[in-house]
C-alpha cells in the first residue's frame, strides 16, 4: 500500500532532522512542498538526492491534491513537507491529508520539529493546558477577538506573528490583560535564539528596542 508521509523538517538547525525522516525522504518518489526551490536546497543540505518535487501551497493546494493523490493511487509513496517544521500546522497540507483519508490512502506522521511546541517547552509558562491559535490577524476587530481568546485564564496561548507585527500583538495583549505573563521566542534552534519574557509592557519595551525579522512565536498566560 502506498503511503503519504507527513514529514517534519528542521525549523533552523539542520541537525534536528530525524534519522527516520531522512530514511523516508530518501525512499519516496515524490515530495510535495511549499516551494520546490527551497525544498531542493534543504534536500541538498541533508544529503538527500532530490526526487520529483511538486509545489503545494495555500493558493494551489486544491488543484495539486488531485495530482498527488493520483501518484499515491498509482502505488508511489509521497512525502509532504513544509518550508520548516511540521506540515499542516499553520501550513498547507490539510486538504491533501483529508483527501487521502477519504480515498483510503494510508497517512503516516514522521514527527519532529514544531516551532509552537519548541517555544512552549522552553518558555517557562505552564504546559499542562495550552491552546495553539496560529497566525494572529492584522489590526482591527479581528485582532481584538483573537486577543480576547488568547488571554482566557488558566491556559497558555501560542501564536505566530510576523516579527514586524509582534509589537502590535503584544500591545493588544497589554491592553486586554496587563498582568499576563508573555514570552516572545525568535530564531529558535539558530545561533541567535532568544526568549523575551515579562509582563506585556516589559516585553513591548524590549521589542521596540530590537529590529526583529522573519516570524516569531508569542505566548501568554493569565492566572
Amino acid at each position: 500500500m502506498s503511503t503519504l508521509y507527513v514529514v517534519a523538517t528542521p525549523i533552523g538547525n539542520g541537525a534536528d532532522i530525524s534519522a527516520r525522516a531522512l530514511d523516508v525522504l530518501r525512499k519516496v518518489s515524490m515530495v510535495a512542498c511549499e516551494d520546490t526551490r527551497t525544498a531542493r536546497v534543504l534536500l541538498a543540505i541533508l544529503g538527500v538526492p532530490a526526487p520529483q518535487l511538486i509545489s503545494l501551497f495555500e493558493h494551489n493546494e486544491e488543484a495539486r491534491v488531485a495530482q498527488v493523490v493520483a501518484a499515491l493511487e498509482d502505488g508511489r509513496d509521497v512525502a509532504l513537507i513544509s518550508e520548516a517544521g511540521t506540515p499542516t500546522i499553520s501550513d498547507p497540507g490539510y486538504r491533501l491529508v483529508n483527501r487521502c483519508i477519504e480515498r483510503g490512502i494510508r497517512v503516516s506522521p514522521i514527527p519532529g520539529p514544531c516551532a509552537a511546541i519548541a517555544a512552549l517547552c522552553a518558555s517557562g509558562l505552564p504546559t499542562d493546558r495550552f491552546l495553539f491559535l496560529g497566525f494572529a490577524p492584522k489590526k482591527g476587530g479581528k485582532l481584538a477577538e483573537f486577543v480576547a481568546e488568547a488571554v482566557a485564564p488558566a491556559r497558555t496561548s501560542i501564536m505566530y506573528v510576523p516579527a514586524r507585527k509582534a509589537p502590535d500583538l503584544v500591545s493588544a495583549i497589554a491592553a486586554a490583560a496587563p498582568q499576563a505573563r508573555v514570552v516572545v521566542a525568535r530564531e529558535l534552534t539558530k545561533t541567535f535564539e532568544e526568549f523575551l519574557r515579562g509582563k506585556p509592557a516589559e516585553v513591548l519595551a524590549l521589542l521596540t528596542a530590537e529590529k526583529l525579522r522573519g516570524e516569531v512565536i508569542v505566548l501568554c498566560y493569565v492566572e
